[in-house]
């Protein structure tokens, strides 16, 4: 994975976008948990499981503040894949989540999403937690329970801006400047 910092969740990039009015990204996110489908049309698996999934996702989690979204990130197949087959695709099997269109790779078949994430293929799902981390990142078919519980322990963490981010604050508990707190009912230390 390509990203500034360990764990940090690389920019999607996307050529174009369906089912949103405005184009997506991870920067505009921050502070919500996303859920991101890797798929292609022409991948069983992505057609008879991963996309339903995902369907489902998007429905369960509608009153929270998950984003789901899928990305067609086509590494084979091209030119059965373009963005009039991709739109059709969408209204048959009527997905309703949004969908970006992974950017293409001058030198490689392997678009530049699938790349920065160093996916091995499709289906894939990763999970990011609100603090713009990967959580979750995995090739093939998962588990509709365990998305449902990883996706669950994610919305679940606080907000990206905790006790931990203030001065004198860690992991395990807040410290007050220039020693220790006095005990207000004796006056002890």
């Amino acid at each position: 994975m390509i990203a500034d910092t360990p764990n940090q969740a690389p920019e999607l990039e996307a050529t174009s976008w369906f089912n949103t009015t405005a184009p997506l990204n991870l920067d505009m996110l921050r502070g919500r948990v996303v859920f991101i489908h890797a798929f292609q049309m022409l991948c069983p698996a992505c057609v008879s499981h991963g996309l339903p999934q995902t369907q489902r996702v998007q429905s369960l989690f509608r009153d929270t503040d998950l984003q789901v979204i899928g990305l067609h990130t086509v590494f084979e197949h091209h030119a059965a894949m373009g963005p009039e087959a991709l739109r059709a695709f969408i209204h048959e099997y009527r997905l309703t989540f949004p969908i970006g269109v992974d950017a293409a790779a001058a030198d490689t078949p392997i678009p530049r999403t699938m790349q920065r994430y160093g996916m091995r293929g499709t289906p894939t799902t990763i999970i990011i937690g609100r603090d713009g981390t990967v959580r979750h990142h995995r090739f093939g078919i998962e588990d509709d329970l365990l998305v449902g519980a990883w996706l669950a322990n994610a919305l679940n963490e606080p907000p990206a801006t905790t006790r931990q981010d203030l001065a004198g604050c860690s992991t395990d508990g807040c410290t007050i400047p220039g020693g220790s707190l006095r005990n207000l009912e004796t006056g002890t230390r």
